[in-house]
């Protein structure tokens, strides 16, 4: 496991490799979910590549660049146990020199849920990405479905910029008792932790009314409300969504496929999960 930090010698290495490269970009501080990415990469690779840098182009003003969470020692020590090929460690300075001047915006699928609460967040996503893409340049980059809306903006970069990589996504990991395995999880106090369930509870509530014949999105959506106010520490809901897979436009009716998807602040962070009715 070879570690690189600067973009010159990340090129000079991709050069020398040979056969599919699968890639995981991760913002590390690493958890079972990002190992699942890495295993997946080298089941389906002869190489892989993992990443990990904190990008502050995709944190809004006020958000948690500074605390969020590092610790790149105990990162080399899990993905030592998994063994990529490389993993690139490259420096903000490295990313974005003085005088960056170039973004790489996606519409419309940006514009509600996260986008519409974190301003200017997927388009430092997709920027990174590009230049990720570019520097790596991977046969397949490896991403999890928890982050649905990340997921679905980077599919239609590649697209609609005809990126020679394949954007593969894996299903969310979830802890024992459903919660979405985050690195953001670590913020949560003991009694925040327990009450953090409340969101994979309101996804399982929506997938029972339609798997009950239940077809009318903004029920759906009001049920799920109703469960997550019952819990106390469930201090701010950003948003109940049931969109089109794809596009991300809000259903009325609902028709496969259909992802719901909730944001929730619970103690200090405000956490996201989804699903997708098939």
């Amino acid at each position: 496991m070879k570690i690189i930090k600067t973009i010159a010698a990340m090129k000079n290495a991709r050069e020398k490799l040979s056969g599919t490269v699968g890639f995981v970009p991760t913002m590390g501080y690493l958890h079972e979910g990002h190992m699942e990415l890495v295993r997946r990469a080298k089941s389906e690779n002869q190489r892989t590549i993992v990443s990990i840098f904190v990008n502050p182009a995709q944190f809004s003003p006020g958000e948690d660049l500074d605390s969020y969470p590092r610790d790149i020692p105990r990162d080399m020590e899990m993905l030592e146990k998994v063994e990529p090929d490389i993993v690139f460690i490259p420096s903000p300075r490295g990313m974005y020199p003085p005088r960056f001047n170039t973004w790489v915006d996606v519409e419309k699928v940006t514009e509600h849920m996260e986008g519409a609460l974190r301003p200017g967040h997927f388009r430092g996503v997709a920027t990174v990405c590009t230049k990720l893409f570019n520097i790596v340049q991977p046969t397949t980059a490896y991403f999890g479905q928890k982050d649905a809306q990340q997921v679905v903006t980077i599919r239609k970069m590649v697209a609609d910029l005809n990126m020679n990589v394949e954007i593969a996504v894996i299903p969310t990991l979830r802890e024992p008792d459903g919660l979405a395995m985050s690195s953001r999880n670590v913020y949560l106090k003991p009694d925040e932790r327990r009450a953090a369930c409340i969101l994979y509870h309101a996804l399982k509530l929506a997938e029972k009314l339609w798997a009950q014949g239940e077809k009318d999105a903004h029920r759906i959506r009001q049920a799920m409300i109703k469960l997550i106010e019952e819990e106390p520490l469930a201090e701010v809901i950003g948003y109940v969504s049931i969109a089109h897979a794809e596009t991300l436009e809000e259903l009325h009716e609902i028709k496969p496929p259909a992802l719901v998807s909730l944001a929730v602040k619970i103690g200090k962070p405000r956490l996201i999960d989804n699903i997708v009715l098939e």
